[in-house]
């Protein structure tokens, strides 16, 4: 078997021959799918005749509908355990939602498809190694932990690693070495629908995500507040997203904002939290000079579509899911290892470790200033590459 190493990466093992449907499983949300774009930029480049059919979720499909990139279709999950979470009992999974039916419908459907190469890019393996076995591809690949199935060519699953890196490394099992892929590019309707979001007065775009799955990943209300108004009042335009179950949150920060900043000055601080859909969102983060945000979907969306971000992380997130490099985007960090309220190890995450049941922020203690700083240092780099 010809084995090449790719600097920085895994071994790039020989490619699989007459490969022409090609299938990727990935769960989670938004940022999950981001971490797998320069894999699936990898695979697309590695087999330029082959179809790459994504096995995602609703937010997986709409992302790959509204952008020209490496997705060609996407075919939707059922729900199975440790692959497409159903409703929650509590924080326990409810095995009742597990549609027996529409998961023998699902598995039909993709044997019919006949796919060369399947490649698991969704956690250890556990659940998600015999999920994707089930395919009936010719050739697999993927990660697995120790008492995860084994796949054809495997990969072992450590949890610290930076997921986009983790996922170049799958793409390399399949014989696809890392390539500088182009940004993603928002289709033309939903570039027309922001038009007029944007104030020409002022003289940069700011957009702001004060959200995340995870509370624990929440810089305080407050802080993106007072960072908005002293944007604003620098003459940023800064406006704040979130999804519908994000509105009040966003509201608070704009609402704070406005009240920190002189009447001349409010009308730039605006929350439009709920009001656009992911292809216009990703309009929106393209056309941004900056975004700032925690570790969160729309942070890395933004840094998929070539925007400069400021993102505020946990220690672990960071190694994890924070940017590499840092003349486009900056790291705020916080090094706590224990739950500020009961003193627990929060180091030990991943599929099986409890949570304590807290969930205070673990990112209060960034300071605005230098958060602010860095929003105007990258503002003033993205509007001399704009040739603005």
């Amino acid at each position: 078997m010809d084995v090449r190493l790719c600097p920085g990466m895994g071994p790039v093992l020989e490619k699989f021959r007459d490969v022409q449907r090609i299938a990727v499983l990935r769960g989670g949300g938004l940022g999950d799918l981001i971490y797998t774009y320069p894999a699936l930029n990898a695979l697309k480049t590695a087999y330029p005749q082959a179809t790459v059919t994504l096995l995602g979720t609703p937010v997986h499909a709409a992302v790959a509908t509204a952008t020209d990139g490496p997705v060609d279709d996407v075919e939707l999950l059922p729900v199975a355990r440790g692959v497409h979470d159903g409703p929650r009992n509590g924080e326990r999974f409810d095995d009742d939602a597990e549609d027996v039916a529409a998961e023998e419908a699902f598995f039909k459907a993709m044997q019919a498809r006949k796919f060369d190469l399947a490649l698991q890019m969704h956690g250890g393996g556990r659940f998600s190694n015999p999920f994707l076995l089930r395919l009936g591809a010719r050739h697999t690949a993927g990660t697995r932990t120790k008492d995860a199935e084994p796949l054809e060519r495997n990969l072992d699953y450590i949890y610290y690693q930076n997921e986009p890196e983790r996922w170049l490394e799958v793409a390399g099992l399949a014989g696809a070495p890392a390539v500088v892929a182009p940004p993603l590019f928002p289709k033309p309707e939903h570039q027309r629908n922001i038009v007029g979001l944007r104030d020409p007065q002022r003289s940069s775009l700011v957009v702001v995500h004060p959200g995340a799955t995870d509370p624990r990943r929440r810089w305080p209300a407050s802080y993106f507040a007072e960072a908005a108004a002293g944007l604003a009042a620098d003459g940023a335009q800064v406006l704040i997203v979130g999804d519908r179950s994000e509105k009040a949150l966003a509201q608070e920060v704009a609402e704070l904002a406005v009240r920190a900043l002189p009447a001349a000055s409010r009308q730039a601080v605006t929350s439009v939290a709920g009001e656009l859909d992911i292809g216009d969102l990703a309009a929106l983060l393209a056309e941004a000079s900056v975004m700032l945000a925690s570790d969160s979907g729309p942070r890395h969306l933004a840094q998929a579509l070539g925007t400069p971000t400021v993102g505020i992380f946990w220690v672990g997130n960071a190694i994890n899911a924070g940017p590499r490099g840092r003349s486009m985007h900056r790291v705020h960090m916080s090094w706590l290892t224990r739950c500020p309220r009961c003193g627990a190890d929060i180091t030990q995450v991943g599929w099986t470790a409890p949570h304590c049941g807290h969930d205070d922020t673990l990112i209060r203690g960034i300071a605005v200033a230098d958060v602010v700083q860095d929003v105007l240092d990258l503002t003033a780099t993205s509007l001399l590459l704009r040739g603005k």
